[in-house]
């Protein structure tokens, strides 16, 4: 186990169980010591964790967030499979991009995204802090209510 899966373990949150994505994509793509991480939704062994838009009440917001958590393990999940096994190769993660199944007018979706922040910098810690972009949008694969995407560097 990585020290990065061991952080992970000591505040209560663990790695999917494999599945196999919902469309013809990679799961991610490696260009030198840049992996692009495509978008994952909050999975869980075949399920669909949080369903339809997020609601703007505090509960909502949890929720959310709980989703977006769901979706950085996804994220890792896939990451160590760039890395071949191996968490602790990673050096920073420069970028998330979140996206928020909500209605019009919805404004929390940083909040919401700062579920799956929050899952990043507990991994690699002040390696973990990144770039970042939160959008709403009408609706997501399998009514999920959170998608999130990563670049990730690796070290040379």
């Amino acid at each position: 186990m990585s020290a990065v899966e061991e952080r992970l373990a000591a505040i209560g949150l663990e790695l999917p169980p494999d599945w196999a994505p919902r469309g013809r994509f990679l799961p991610f793509r490696r260009d030198g010591s840049t992996i692009y991480l495509s978008g994952q939704i909050c999975e869980w062994a075949g399920r669909v964790t949080h369903t339809g838009p997020v609601a703007s009440t505090e509960e909502g917001l949890s929720a959310g967030q709980e989703a977006a958590k769901v979706c950085a393990l996804n994220l890792l999940y896939r990451l160590r499979e760039a890395c071949g096994g191996e968490l602790d190769q990673v050096d920073c993660v420069l970028r998330l991009g979140g996206f928020v199944n909500c209605q019009p007018g919805f404004a929390d979706t940083p909040r919401v995204i700062d579920g799956a922040t929050d899952v990043f910098i507990a991994a690699f810690g002040k390696d973990g802090w990144h770039a970042r972009t939160a959008v709403g949008v009408r609706g997501l694969p399998g009514n999920a209510s959170v998608e999130v995407d990563a670049v990730v560097k690796l070290r040379d």
